[in-house]
């Protein structure tokens, strides 16, 4: 009777010993820190983001050097298109909302970061003497497509000014109008105001009503990123108070 009492005691006095003895179960792992952030990261920025986003790349790989940043430059709207039909981008920043929306399905939780205006460009010196959008009619004028952000924006402008122009050729990206403006092979083009600064080989004219058109520009890290936390922290160091630095010394404006 006492002896087979005591064996259900025994066994459970040795089961507890056993579970006792056992090794704890892993726990999850940490999220890895800036630090350990690595890989290839391959970032879709409009054309005026150029000199700044090159800026930004440099202070971002100073901070995570295991990350190797490919920029990819154009259009937005190209970038864009390029992305519906699967290009491999972890990063898409686009020169305005509209584009940034024919994306939505592929991006994650679009955030403007900067905002822009319009200037007139002119060859150095301004050999044309202009001065308004008007003159804009009577000369060489190259101005971006209206697909794209910039010349969507050139043609809201114009049509505020009740201003017609036969444009001598109609570009993917404002560095084309910049390109052909500074090469004197174009009187005058609408690019934007960053896109002057710092420049010698042309320079800007403000013209009336351009703080009325302005181009907000959204960043977003892409569901399909192949390397998401590298995306994230770009994204986060864009919008950070170094990255907005950045961006106001080349002329960008607020979000």
């Amino acid at each position: 009777m006492r002896r087979s009492l005591l064996r259900p005691l025994a066994l459970g006095a040795l089961a507890l010993l056993l579970t006792g003895c056992a090794a704890p179960a892993p726990s999850a792992s940490p999220p890895a820190s800036g630090d350990e952030i690595g890989g290839s990261l391959t970032v879709y920025a409009a054309a005026s983001l150029k000199g700044s986003f090159d800026e930004i790349d440099e202070a971002f790989t100073a901070d995570h050097p295991g990350v190797a940043i490919s920029p990819v430059y154009d259009g937005s709207s190209t970038l864009a298109t390029q992305i519906a039909e699967g290009a491999p981008a972890d990063v898409f920043a686009s020169a305005d909302e509209a584009t940034m929306a024919k994306v939505s399905e592929f991006a994650l939780d679009p955030a403007v970061f900067a905002s822009n205006t319009l200037v007139i460009a002119v060859p150095a010196g301004n050999p044309k003497k202009v001065s308004t959008l008007a003159d804009l009619a009577d000369v060489v004028t190259v101005l971006c497509a209206p697909e794209v952000p910039c010349g969507a924006a050139s043609a809201k402008l114009l049509t505020a000014a009740d201003v017609t122009v036969d444009a001598a050729s109609l570009e993917q990206n404002v560095t084309a109008v910049l390109t052909k403006v500074a090469a004197g092979e174009a009187d005058a083009g609408l690019v934007y105001a960053t896109d002057v600064v710092g420049r010698s080989d042309v320079a800007s004219v403000v013209p009336e009503g351009a703080d009325e058109v302005v181009n907000r520009y959204p960043i977003a890290a892409l569901k399909d990123a192949a390397n998401p936390d590298a995306a994230a922290a770009f994204v986060a160091f864009v919008r950070s108070e170094a990255g907005q630095k950045i961006l106001a010394s080349r002329g960008f404006g607020a979000p």
